[in-house]
């Protein structure tokens, strides 16, 4: 199949990287669609562990072309920092990686504003990375954003940085009562970054969409996930772009009779960061248990992540909005300490079962997760390659899932590692 898309199915951190890392082996092109250095996506290559927040992780095998796209916006400081990084560890990224030239730019007064707006809210913050993103595609879509593409005319792009800093600083002085930007030193330092980000631009969407012509097979990456999508997720509690699978299509360039499968990745068990309800979480000991087990921080902030047991209700909604033909079962093994494993399989509200995802907070915020309560396998699963190898109270696990759910798990991780996988 040419194109393959891999979508977070649940709240982000599902595991991404190391499912797009295993891909990638066989791709000739990796594309990232949509977000910014809010994700993080980490991959264990022996004892070397990357985290990447900008770059597609197909860039850590050589066969692979990158390609950052036009639904990404970009910090132009955090990607020269990732390609510094890369470079150090012998990757090349010369004619491997490819920004589009519609992409959008993200700057400083981006990342004032968004913590501005945070700090103000108080209560009522959202719980965002502080990176500017939102503010960013705020800009994007008000018309008035800083594309890849100004930063080939010098003197264009000292003028839309000029202007739009100046509007900020209004909006930070007057509104958020903050200490104004200083303009010249910020224009200066994006003239500098734009020197190196220069060769890497290009009309990627004629790359793509010429690759698709020439057979070459393409994975398209999303980052957060699904719940976080500005459209189907937890609003407002979500980021500012669509990881959902048909941003594939916008933030890529391409249509969508392109696409050929689309992947969800989900944990078997199920985590959130930042702010917002989450029916299954866990406050207590167990939580804690499975934070710790789980190693569960986040790869970009080092927050740690909430964390509860797997929900159906989430998983059948993710996999209707996204149109999922395969799902890649990621963190198998930090079940393996467990006697019992919980399955949320409908809700309560009101006396009433909830059975589809609801769009309204307050009603999120009140249902009641009722609980399938299932056998653990008490053994470990880190060195298993093959699916009939799994304890059967592991395999009974997978197999509910996917029954309930309704689509089959072809990819099961059970370790960081790249070697920790189960392909069925």
């Amino acid at each position: 199949m040419p194109v393959t898309v891999v979508v977070g199915a649940q709240w982000g951190d599902e595991g991404k990287g190391k499912i797009v890392d295993i891909l990638s082996s066989d791709m000739d092109y990796v594309v990232r669609y949509q977000g910014g250095a809010n994700a993080g996506h980490t991959i264990e290559l022996g004892t070397e562990q990357y985290i990447l927040h900008l770059v597609p992780s197909g860039i850590l095998h050589p066969g692979s072309v990158c390609i950052i796209g036009n639904g990404v916006v970009v910090d132009p400081a955090a990607l020269i920092e990732e390609i510094n990084f890369l470079q150090g560890k012998n990757i090349k990224v010369d004619n491997r990686l490819f920004i589009s030239d519609r992409a959008h730019l993200i700057f400083s007064f981006h990342k004032m504003l968004d913590k501005a707006r945070e700090d103000q809210v108080g209560e009522l913050r959202i719980g965002t990375t502080g990176r500017g993103i939102g503010p960013a595609y705020v800009d994007k879509v008000n018309r008035c954003g800083i594309r890849m593409t100004d930063i080939m005319d010098e003197n264009l792009l000292r003028k839309k940085i000029t202007a739009r800093a100046e509007s900020a600083n209004v909006t930070l002085q007057k509104i958020y009562h903050q200490e104004p930007l200083k303009i010249q030193q910020m224009v200066e330092e994006a003239m500098e970054a734009a020197i190196i980000i220069r060769p890497f631009i290009t009309d990627t969407t004629v790359m793509i969409n010429k690759a698709i012509d020439d057979d070459k097979k393409i994975l398209l990456e999303g980052a957060q996930g699904t719940l976080l999508d500005v459209d189907h997720g937890t609003y407002p509690f979500v980021t500012s772009s669509n990881p959902v699978s048909a941003g594939a299509c916008i933030g890529s360039g391409i249509g969508p009779t392109r696409i050929d499968r689309i992947t969800g990745v989900m944990k078997a068990y199920t985590t959130r960061v930042g702010e917002g309800p989450f029916p299954t979480e866990l406050t207590g000991t167990e939580g804690d248990e499975l934070r710790q087990i789980g190693s569960e921080y986040g790869a970009t902030t080092g927050r740690p992540r909430r964390c509860g047991w797997f929900d159906l209700v989430i998983a059948r909604y993710s996999a209707r909005v996204n149109g999922l033909t395969s799902l890649a079962l990621t963190k198998l093994d930090i079940l393996d300490r467990f006697d019992e494993i919980k399955v949320c399989t409908t809700y309560e509200y009101k006396g009433k079962t909830v059975k589809n995802f609801p769009a309204d907070l307050n009603i999120l915020q009140k249902c009641v997760p009722i609980y399938l309560t299932l056998p653990g396998w008490k053994t470990s699963t880190s060195d298993i390659t093959s699916y009939d190898d799994l304890p059967e109270n592991a395999r009974k696990y997978i197999e509910f899932l996917e029954n309930q759910i309704g689509v089959h798990a072809e990819m099961i991780s059970v370790g960081p590692m790249r070697k920790r996988i189960i392909i069925r």
